[in-house]
C-alpha cells in the first residue's frame, strides 16, 4: 500500500517477522496519601512571606504594566442617564458624584490600557423614573503578553521557592492532627 511517498506492507507479512509479545499486566499502584505529602511541605513564616514580597514586587509591577499594555478596549461606548423625577436634588448630587468618579478613573485607565476612542456620557433626566444604562465594550488581550508576563514572574518565583526549600530542607514534617483527645487519668 502506498500513500504519497510512504509505503506500507499490508499482506502477506514478511517471513521471519517478529511477533509481538503479550504485555504483562502491571500491578495497579495505590494512590499516595495526600495528607502525608502535604505534611512534608513546610509552612512559610511571616519573615519568609515578607522576603517573598520584597523579591517579587518589582517583577510584579513590571508584569502588571506589561499586562496593561497588552489589553485593548475597543469599542468603549457607555451612557448612563440618572432618574430625577422623585428627587431632583438627589439626582443632581448623584450626577456630580458619578462624573467625579468617571473623570477621575478614566484618564489614568487610558494611560494604562489601550482605549482608542472612549465614549462615556453621563446625564440626568428629571422626568425619568428609573436609571438607564446602555453600553458596548469590546476587550481583546494578546496571548504573547500573557506568556511574557508569566515568564517574567516565573524566574523570581522559582528563585524564592528554591531558597525557601533549601532553608527548610532539614525540617521535620508537620505532626498529624489528632481528632481524638486524650483524657487525663485524674478525670477518669
Amino acid at each position: 500500500m502506498t500513500f504519497g511517498f510512504l509505503r506500507f506492507r499490508v499482506a502477506p507479512p514478511k517471513s521471519g517477522a517478529k511477533k509481538k509479545k503479550p504485555k504483562k499486566e502491571t500491578a495497579k499502584q495505590e494512590p499516595k496519601d495526600l495528607t502525608k505529602t502535604l505534611r512534608k511541605i513546610p509552612r512559610p513564616t511571616v519573615e519568609e512571606l515578607k522576603s517573598a514580597y520584597r523579591m517579587l514586587l518589582p517583577p510584579m509591577k513590571k508584569a502588571l504594566r506589561r499586562f496593561g499594555r497588552g489589553i485593548r478596549i475597543h469599542p468603549l461606548s457607555l451612557s448612563a442617564t440618572l432618574a430625577g423625577r422623585e428627587d431632583p436634588a438627589g439626582a443632581a448630587e448623584a450626577y456630580g458624584l458619578v462624573c467625579a468618579v468617571v473623570w477621575t478613573v478614566l484618564p489614568p485607565l487610558e494611560e494604562l490600557i489601550d482605549i482608542p476612542k472612549p465614549s462615556v456620557h453621563v446625564g440626568v433626566d428629571y422626568d425619568a423614573e428609573s436609571l438607564r444604562i446602555r453600553g458596548q465594550a469590546g476587550v481583546s488581550l494578546r496571548v504573547g503578553t500573557l506568556l511574557a508576563m508569566g515568564f517574567g514572574l516565573l524566574i523570581p518565583g522559582a528563585r524564592w521557592l528554591i531558597k525557601f526549600y533549601r532553608a527548610h530542607k532539614k525540617d521535620k514534617s508537620r505532626p498529624t492532627q489528632k481528632t481524638e483527645t486524650d483524657t487525663p487519668a485524674a478525670a477518669a
